[in-house]
């Protein structure tokens, strides 16, 4: 039986981290800084140092390389309790897409690839990014990727083409997926590359304008020009790139659920207090069925959504890969979080349409989670694949 209670140690900390985001993070809300495309890193900077003053900077990252080292369960407090402000990953940095990255580099660089990226990223003192999708195809079917990275002599020469990739503008490293092998086969042939993003060889084209604003950096369509790569900014093995993406997608797709549903949060307790107060037909709205029956929905899809991302949390502490389970809790609380959301808007009725509130604004940056990290019927897909392929060796004979 799996034990959802907090030892008083992490009722502390989700208790610390609360009181941060509400004393230190959300008066920064509004702030000029927040712009189109994400933070400043002006804004980002002066967030991180408040989080360092209060013990509470990079709690995903190992204490050696200069984090707080949270395992699975702390961290879908802690990053929950983040999440309640947009600003709050930001703050605690941890958030997406330098966090992913940060795992992937503490679970398969080198100890100098650690020494040189990992340590600045934990703290805070440059950003990333991560090149895997592209416009021809390659994301949800990562066989499709056409970025080719060759050997010329000992380096490897990358070209290729890159869109919505969060986070370049800024980032001081770039994580590249290119094919080293003349098709993809059975997850062999790709590989993953540590370049300067500030390398000449890549163009930036545009900044994609998004629905939501929230990721440093924006989102930008790149391209590689003869991007030369020296040996030892290879990542891991050559061609274990999709192997690789495993270790870095899986746990990414949690700690998003994690956030989200403390923006979720945000959003009900909102409604909620709105709810109490606005009178229609001699009463306040929450009493009216209507509302007040949209408000029990939102608390039963955030204790749903909690208790998937910590069974899941659970699983990958007790050194399970939970790929199935990664997969169902991101269906889920994405699902989740856009119908509390959306529900929440409609209970403001018509100021729930206008930023006089942050929940229009909840509404725009919750809706893409639908779509990043997996589409939710592409996650569908595979998990009826694997329940049917279960069903298949279940029904031989003996």
């Amino acid at each position: 039986m799996i034990d959802f209670s907090l030892d008083p140690d992490l009722e502390r900390l989700k208790a610390r981290t609360e009181d941060f985001i509400r004393d230190q993070v959300i008066p920064y809300e509004g702030d000029p800084r927040e712009q189109a495309h994400g933070p400043t890193d002006e804004l980002r900077h002066e967030l991180m140092a408040k989080a360092r003053d209060a013990g509470l900077l990079s709690p995903h990252v190992g204490t050696e390389y200069g984090g707080m080292g949270l395992d699975k369960r702390a961290m879908a407090v802690v990053f929950e309790a983040a999440g309640y402000s947009l600003l709050g990953p930001q703050a605690l940095n941890c958030a997406a897409p330098d966090e992913g990255n940060m795992h992937l580099l503490e679970v398969v660089g080198t100890e100098a690839q650690k020494d040189q990226w990992l340590r600045p990223l934990a703290a805070g003192e440059i950003r990333s990014c991560f090149s895997m999708t592209e416009p021809e195809g390659a994301g949800s079917d990562p066989n499709m990727l056409e970025t080719t990275a060759r050997l010329d002599g000992n380096r490897w020469v990358i070209d290729g083409h890159k869109w919505f990739i969060t986070g370049f503008d800024g980032a001081r490293l770039n994580i590249v997926m290119a094919r080293t092998a003349e098709r993809i086969e059975h997850g062999q042939g790709a590989t993953m590359f540590l370049v300067d993003n500030d390398d000449p060889a890549i163009e930036r084209i545009r900044v994609q304008d998004t629905l939501e604003s929230s990721f440093a950096g924006g989102h930008c369509e790149i391209r590689f020009h003869d991007l030369v790569v020296t040996p030892d900014r290879v990542l891991g093995e050559i061609g274990e790139g999709y192997k690789y993406a495993q270790v870095r997608l899986g746990p990414a797709r949690l700690t998003h659920c994690m956030r989200w549903l403390g923006a979720a949060r945000r959003a009900h307790d909102i409604a909620t207090a709105y709810a109490n107060k606005r009178k229609a037909f001699g009463k306040p709205i929450g009493e009216h069925e209507g509302v007040g029956f949209m408000l029990a929905d939102n608390a039963m899809d955030i204790y749903t959504s909690r208790l998937a991302i910590w069974h899941t949390a659970w699983l990958l502490d007790a050194g399970d890969e939970a790929r199935q389970e990664s997969s169902m809790s991101k269906v889920i609380c994405a699902e989740a979080a856009f119908r509390v959301v959306d529900r929440c808007l409609q209970i403001l009725g018509g100021m729930g349409i206008t930023s006089d509130t942050l929940v229009e604004r909840l509404w725009r940056e919750v809706r893409p989670f639908r779509i990043y990290d997996g589409p939710s019927e592409v996650h569908r897909w595979v998990i009826a694949r694997r329940l049917l392929s279960r069903a298949r060796k279940q029904a031989r004979p003996e």
